[in-house]
């Protein structure tokens, strides 16, 4: 058992990467001389396509500048730099801005709170208004798709409907020209 090593690898072993293989393309190399480059291999960007509601979205939020300051706000308030920012802030004031600090401090950290609170409330505003337009989207187009399915299915029931009409006249001869239908 080998206690230096909780994965149970050789130590020399390089672990395995749980991400899925990447696409790799060779790096371009001047005239292919050796030591340029040719024959390397390097990781291609993926390619990220995102839902036609998200890129509204962002468009939206990218024009207004409030929607952008609140962004900003929340996105570092959720951050371990804001925490340890805290840490550091209330850690000075407490011993050398004021000796008694604590009714000081309490309204700073209240009003924080407060003000903290309003952009987790717009944060979700804004999450429940973009699931809305998502949900709104994605009904719209299973519609479509049901439509055209059910469109194709009719389709394919014709065309096998008139396929098998035909096949069913094949097994009998054609009347020759000039006698009709039923008469021997």
């Amino acid at each position: 058992m080998n206690t230096s090593d909780p994965g149970g690898q050789d130590p020399g072993e390089r672990p395995a990467d749980p991400r899925p293989a990447e696409r790799t393309q060779p790096e371009a190399g001047i005239g292919g001389r050796k030591g340029t480059g040719a024959g390397r291999r390097r990781p291609q960007l993926p390619i990220v396509l995102h839902h036609p509601v998200v890129l509204e979205q962002q468009a939206q939020r990218a024009q207004d500048i409030q929607l952008r300051i609140a962004d900003n706000i929340t996105a570092f308030a959720g951050s371990m730099n804001f925490v340890y920012l805290h840490i550091a802030l209330f850690t000075i004031w407490m011993l050398f801005v004021e000796t008694s600090p604590w009714p000081t401090l309490t309204l700073i950290v209240s009003l924080e709170a407060i003000f903290l609170s309003t952009f987790v409330m717009i944060g979700q505003n804004r999450q429940a208004a973009f699931q809305q337009a998502k949900a709104d989207h994605d009904f719209t187009e299973q519609e479509l798709e049901l439509k055209t399915n059910t469109e194709l299915t009719r389709e394919i029931d014709r065309l096998t409907t008139e396929l098998h009409s035909r096949l069913l006249d094949a097994g009998h001869p054609p009347n020759p020209p000039g006698s009709s239908p039923g008469r021997s």
